[in-house]
């Protein structure tokens, strides 16, 4: 169906970071939202023995949950590096504003506590072993038996939709990702489109909503729905509640900034592109042969041409070309994503071409 709209709001939300150590591509390791989508929507908790690791809010909250359900970690790895903390330290002008989300992420640090999980901080060289499936995850100076790694490094806006629209992008040096530029109503590059929620930014949840609301009361201006006066005055209170879900946001980028390794893992064997099977070493070579970015890439490799086009590598590539190169990573760029965003049928397909 083809749907006409004089404003189009795009709400793409966010994704997970991928986080390619060693034998992430084995089965039985997955992200931690995965395992929460598995539980909230199909009641499914994993069976043996489980292993969480890395950073962030969403690692505590998953644990947590897992706990609840049934099937307590043996183990929370964090691998928040000690330089992080001091770097936090530089960001605690926001803390009172945002103390009540700071206050439910020490909630969940000391319900971890209470329920009996081991965590073991300042973890390096995650990796993954096993042979048909992870059965073991081994760290520098350290190792556990696991049937599951739920790993996690935080969250990046999703652009693959936005991408693909040819709006203006930046580079966010503080949550290392690419976001859309938008403006204080969530107005894009294009006039007609505008963008809210993590998708312009990772702001969290209750942020998400709140920006939201700020691009509907903007819509409903352009529309000719309410007067520009109008949409300012009901505007003001969802800013001074959005400007307080921000300020803790500098603090928690400080904090879970993710390690260099993270971005770009010095292993060449590591797999980057798991559609195509494109190891570290294979961008790299690709690189020393001519290739400048991530298009590019392509013609060598096949790197980003998968099924789910780029969603998952795309931060992978980039740092790694922009590491091979000597570049920062937004000289590089991105892919230029390209529709369908999201698998469709062959059905869907030929109706589409015979109503056109």
């Amino acid at each position: 169906d083809t749907v006409d709209a004089r404003r189009i709001l795009l709400a793409t939300g966010a994704i997970e970071r991928p986080v390619p150590i060693p034998g992430w591509i084995l089965p039985g390791v997955m992200t931690a939202g995965a395992a929460q989508i598995l539980l909230k929507t199909a009641d499914l908790v994993p069976d043996g023995r489980v292993v969480l690791a890395g950073q962030g809010p969403l690692l505590y909250l998953a644990a947590l949950q897992l706990a609840r359900a049934g099937a307590p970690p043996a183990a929370l790895l964090e691998t928040t590096p000690h330089e992080n903390y001091y770097a936090a330290l530089r960001s605690l002008g926001g803390v009172w504003a945002g103390r009540h989300a700071l206050a439910k992420g020490l909630g969940w640090l000391l319900s971890l506590r209470r329920a009996g999980i081991p965590v073991r901080r300042g973890v390096r060289g995650l990796r993954a072993i096993g042979r048909e499936q992870v059965e073991r995850v081994v760290w520098d100076g350290g190792e556990i038996a696991a049937d599951h790694l739920f790993l996690h490094e935080g969250v990046i806006p999703n652009t693959q939709i936005s991408l693909a629209l040819q709006l203006d992008h930046r580079w966010d040096e503080g949550q290392l990702c690419w976001r859309p530029e938008t403006d204080e109503w969530g107005r894009t590059s294009l006039p007609n489109i505008a963008i809210a929620g993590d998708g312009a930014g990772i702001a969290g949840a209750e942020a998400g909503i709140l920006s939201g609301r700020l691009a509907a009361l903007d819509a409903a201006a352009t529309l000719g729905r309410i007067d520009d006066a109008e949409r300012d005055r009901r505007a003001q209170p969802i800013r001074a509640a959005l400007a307080r879900e921000r300020a803790i946001r500098p603090l928690l980028d400080a904090l879970y900034r993710p390690a260099a390794t993270v971005l770009m893992p010095a292993e060449d064997s590591v797999i980057a592109c798991r559609c195509e099977e494109v190891t570290i070493g294979q961008i790299r070579r690709a690189v020393r042969l001519g290739a400048p970015g991530p298009n590019q890439l392509k013609a060598f490799t096949r790197c980003g041409m998968g099924p789910c086009q780029g969603r998952i590598c795309g931060p992978i590539v980039s740092a790694v070309i922009a590491e091979a190169r000597g570049v920062p990573i937004p000289e590089i760029g991105t892919y230029r994503p390209r529709a369908p965003y999201k698998p469709i049928t062959v059905g869907a397909l030929a109706g589409w071409e015979a109503a056109g």
